[in-house]
């Protein structure tokens, strides 16, 4: 048990702040900005620190302290060390109105508050807490709400953390110390720190959510500013890689969903069915005119006298391109090649005799056609039945 005293506190200066032969040790006390009372035993301080008015920074740390000495005398105050002691409870820093940095880490504390006056904090390091079985470090909304514009530095590893959400406040943070916890989810990773855009340094090493795939790429894409992840440094390369990959991804997906609320939608909202324009019946094209048609037998026919006349004029011409034909034959070509000629007793062979005006079904009887070949030097005839080339109906 060691409480602090005028000598203890005499000799807990540097070697730069000497006492002076002349000089009282009231001012030389009032003179002092630095203690150095680590690692003294102390677990008391008593009224003698007040007399130090112009202490900027003062160590107690690595001693046995129960709680936060009162220091309302030394409003100076820029730095406090008091990690490793056994205080339970933040308490009496109310009029440290210009502290800058506290560090409380390796004490028993279990809730974040009584740190409302602090307007200037930037650094709070409450980081290994020693606390019962089963319970985590808890953070009071009002006291994170009141050093939110302020702070810049948070250490809160080792504190059984399974949720960051309460810090979320936090967005001027610059480092953030949360290894060793038990933080698993990735999305309140990602909510919490995204918004946190000054953040340059990240350490969470020691929680499950490390053992995930792509662990490290996935943080770097949550927080655009981050230098440092895990004490590794983060190259300017993969970053923007990184954040190149990560935006492209997300314009395909926010391209899919909203094909597929665009798609989805025509089915399910009958109103849009109703807007849609009607659909034009259009005339059904005139049926394709054949390019040959023969007389039907049934109610489309033909009369019967305008086509005997049809069929007359028809064999007429025939008849005629067929004399024509013969005569031209008739003249001898070179020797070798085929000429035939209608012997001189035997009318031409004509169309005519092939299609019969008869009624459908009778069969004229036909006369026989004598054809002469002449080959060479060589005269053929031969009696040709009409049947034997057109067999007509």
């Amino acid at each position: 048990m060691v409480k602090l005293t005028i000598d203890l506190i005499a000799r807990g200066t540097s070697g730069y702040t000497k006492k002076k032969r002349d000089e009282s040790m009231q001012q030389y006390l009032k003179r002092l900005t630095h203690l150095y009372l680590e690692d003294r035993c102390i677990d008391e301080v008593g009224e003698d620190l007040s007399m130090c008015r112009n202490l900027t920074v003062l160590y107690l740390y690595d001693n046995q302290l129960l709680k936060i000495p009162i220091l309302h005398h030394n409003q100076h105050l820029t730095m406090l060390y008091l990690q490793n002691n056994d205080i339970h409870k933040i308490e009496n820093l109310s009029p440290l109105t210009r502290l800058i940095k506290l560090y409380l880490g390796g004490n028993c504390i279990t809730v974040i508050e009584g740190l409302d006056k602090l307007e200037h904090l930037q650094e709070l390091h409450i980081e290994n807490q020693r606390m019962p079985p089963g319970e985590k470090l808890l953070f009071d909304p009002r006291t994170l709400r009141a050093i939110s514009s302020s702070l810049q530095v948070l250490n809160i590893a080792g504190n059984n953390l399974d949720s960051i959400k309460d810090i979320e406040c936090l967005r001027n943070l610059y480092q953030l110390h949360a290894n060793d916890n038990l933080l698993t989810d990735m999305k309140e990773l990602a909510h919490v720190i995204g918004g946190m855009f000054r953040l340059w340094r990240l350490d969470l090493m020691g929680n499950p959510l490390c053992h995930k795939a792509k662990y490290r790429d996935r943080v770097i894409v949550m927080a655009k500013n981050l230098d440092v992840l895990d004490g590794k440094e983060i190259s300017e390369t993969s970053r923007r890689f990184l954040h190149s990959w990560h935006d492209a991804r997300e314009v395909q997906k926010k391209r899919r969903e909203e094909h597929l609320r665009k798609g989805s939608g025509e089915f399910r909202d009958s109103a849009l069915l109703r807007e849609l324009p009607p659909v034009k019946d259009y005339p059904r094209p005139p049926p394709k005119i054949p390019g040959y048609m023969m007389p039907a037998v049934k109610n489309h026919s033909l009369p019967r006298k305008q086509f005997d006349e049809i069929l007359a004029r028809t064999n007429s011409n025939l008849a005629e391109d067929t004399t024509q034909q013969t005569h031209s034959a008739s003249v001898k070509t070179r020797s070798g090649i085929l000429r035939s000629k209608p012997s001189e007793n035997v009318a031409p062979f004509s169309l005519a005799d092939k299609i019969a005006s008869a009624p459908v079904g009778r069969r004229r009887q036909r006369q026989p056609l004598t054809m002469s070949f002449e080959f060479g030097h060589l005269d053929l005839s031969r009696h040709i039945q009409k049947n034997d080339i057109i067999n007509s109906t």
